[in-house]
């Protein structure tokens, strides 16, 4: 009996492949198949990011000083789970997870902290953060007129894709209607006010994370981007302006050519999906993204082989055309990573991009009767959950009917039987096994970081006007009873020193939360 051969997505693989006879096109056309860019990497490589954050803000400022001395070309932040859900280090709810799975933000203090000694005009930060993107970007926003920055020049994105968090990750605060409000708010006031930034990174990368597999991170991430429109088009904005930035965040695993063919297919889909909701700009058309190698393939067991998975990781991200990477660290199935594996998962990317030679030629997989009859296969199955989301009335009422959840979690389980039976192998996991001392070294975060940082936030309460932030938080709940954009209270908000917790929970009286 012959052995039948997959992608991780069920595609089924022949053992050679005829001809393509399909029309390709060339990179910088639509529907940008190829790249979105004419020259691609022949011009400019992609920017090399590293995700950093952790423990106190003046601890990762000293991270982001040495990644952007060793050739860094953009900051990626970390925030703790506290920041990520609105609650100040000192609230009970924070305990025990202040600083861990990122950096501790509570006030413009940290903030300014977190960038001192780095000219924000002159670096793209991109920032991990939903449910209170719009309090960071108003902190960044803040520092940014304390430089005396010109806004019109501060690059970055912020990711405020809260859809996926319904869908796949968890930290969310607010129920979805007002978090899209408020998403939309901010595209409003970026298209004024910070027009070179990224109002959005819609993100794929946690719904893999989660289990999905490839064609599924691709469906619903596109299905969560054309909702975003959607919404921003009802509150009157134009596409052909918003939609020139928005940016994606997808994920990048193991299965080499199918990761390849689903970058490709994804900006071929895009197109047409902005194509169809009135995008007449080349720009607004353009599916520009960033890559991460994928955190839930790397291994407890025999962690050096991560570096292996990463490369292949990121050759496929090259090989597919993103914008912009971040490599992780060997040593993150085990801890945050250290500084050495920072520095090994950077220099695997300027090998990729200085010594192997695939970024000399446009698209080098393009054309290959195999790369592209997969890119057809993983585009064909996308679009099936992409009608079937339509046809429940978009992504909003999939999530709340739990469609996306209950499809990632089927993925998830039915990897895992794989895995359990042998049919996927994990190098060092259920195959290659050796008995093993773990030796490498891991970055422990203390837990007497909240402790430092609610003492900060006393002084910080006890130096400013509070009757000004009282009458600011009460102007920011009136913005929002009154359905108006919520950005230029918040900023000047944070401005004077109200938390992010305070914040939040202002907001959670207008809005309530939402309980999943």
């Amino acid at each position: 009996m012959n052995k039948k051969f997959t992608t991780d997505s069920g595609i089924e693989i022949q053992p050679t492949y005829l001809p393509y006879k399909n029309e390709i096109g060339q990179a910088g056309q639509f529907p940008f198949l190829r790249g979105v860019h004419t020259e691609m990497y022949r011009s400019r490589l992609w920017t090399m990011r590293q995700y950093a954050g952790f423990s106190t803000a003046e601890e990762s400022n000293q991270r982001y000083h040495y990644l952007l001395s060793q050739g860094v070309s953009g900051l990626s932040v970390a925030f703790d789970l506290p920041t990520q859900i609105g609650y100040d280090s000192d609230h009970p709810l924070a305990e025990g997870e202040v600083g861990k799975v990122g950096v501790a933000i509570d006030s413009l203090e940290d903030m300014e902290t977190l960038f001192k000694g780095i000219r924000l005009q002159e670096v793209s930060t991109s920032m991990t953060i939903n449910s209170t993107a719009f309090i960071l970007l108003a902190l960044y926003v803040a520092l940014a007129k304390k430089q005396g920055a010109d806004l019109k020049k501060i690059s970055g994105t912020v990711q405020n894709d809260i859809l996926k968090e319904y869908a796949a990750r968890g930290t969310y605060i607010y129920p979805p209607k007002p978090s899209m409000k408020i998403i939309t708010d901010i595209f409003e006031y970026c298209h004024r006010d910070i027009p070179k930034w990224n109002t959005i990174s819609i993100s794929g990368y946690h719904i893999r994370e989660a289990g999905s597999t490839a064609v599924q991170e691709v469906a619903f991430t596109l299905a969560n981007g054309k909702a975003y429109c959607q919404a921003a088009i009802q509150k009157g904005l134009d596409i052909n302006s918003f939609g020139q930035r928005l940016s994606f965040f997808f994920n990048a695993h193991n299965n080499f050519f199918e990761e390849i063919a689903k970058f490709r297919a994804a900006r071929r889909m895009w197109a047409k999906i902005t194509q169809e909701l009135g995008a007449t700009e080349t720009k607004a058309q353009m599916l520009r993204f960033h890559t991460q190698t994928g955190g839930s393939t790397l291994t407890a067991q025999q962690p050096l082989n991560n570096i292996s998975r990463v490369t292949l990781q990121a050759l496929a991200a090259v090989l597919g055309g993103t914008q912009s990477l971040h490599t992780n660290g060997f040593d993150e199935a085990l801890s945050l990573p250290t500084q050495e594996a920072a520095k090994v998962a950077l220099r695997t990317q300027q090998i990729i991009g200085y010594e192997s030679g695939v970024t000399d030629a446009v698209d080098p997989m393009g054309g290959s009767y195999f790369i592209e009859t997969l890119t057809d296969q993983v585009e064909e199955k996308a679009w099936k959950y992409i009608t079937r989301i339509d046809e429940m009335g978009g992504s909003v009422a999939a999530i709340e009917a739990g469609y996306m959840q209950q499809e990632i979690a089927r993925s998830s389980y039915e990897f895992q039987e794989a895995v359990e039976r042998q049919e996927k192998v994990i190098v060092g996991v259920n195959k290659f096994t050796e008995k093993e001392e773990n030796k490498i070294p891991i970055l422990r975060i203390d837990d007497s970081i909240r402790k430092v940082q609610s003492e900060k936030l006393q002084a910080i309460r006890n130096s400013r006007d509070n009757e000004k932030v009282k009458a600011n938080l009460l102007t920011i709940r009136q913005t929002a009873v009154d359905n108006r954009n919520v950005m230029p209270s918040v900023i000047e908000a944070v401005e004077g020193f109200a938390t992010l917790g305070e914040i939040s929970d202002v907001l959670r009286g207008v809005y309530g939360e939402y309980k999943g």
